[in-house]
């Protein structure tokens, strides 16, 4: 499955291998990711593609504000990928 803005990923490679992050932008074989605490939304990570997984295409009001552009805060982030869980890394709930 292609990945998509807004979309949930998890990190397989790297000091944040496992963790999960929202995909903020798509580049050519880069995303931008963002999880509101360790990769805030003023300085997303950038990283390759083939170093993260597929989570979900998760629609709730953070995905749709990531797709629309409107205002979004880390809080909401880190709220959101809370919700989704997956991992019970409890740094992700902020």
């Amino acid at each position: 499955m292609d990945i998509a803005r807004s979309d949930i990923v998890k990190a397989t490679a790297g000091r944040d291998a496992g963790k999960l992050f929202f995909v903020l932008g798509v580049e050519e074989d880069f995303l931008l990711l963002a999880d509101g605490k360790t990769r805030r939304l003023e300085r997303p990570k950038r990283k390759k593609r083939r170093h993260v997984v597929f989570q979900a295409r998760f629609d709730c009001r953070t995905a749709e504000k990531i797709r629309s552009g409107e205002k979004l805060t880390n809080s909401e982030l880190r709220k959101t990928l809370a919700q989704f869980g997956g991992d019970g890394n409890p740094d992700q709930e902020g």
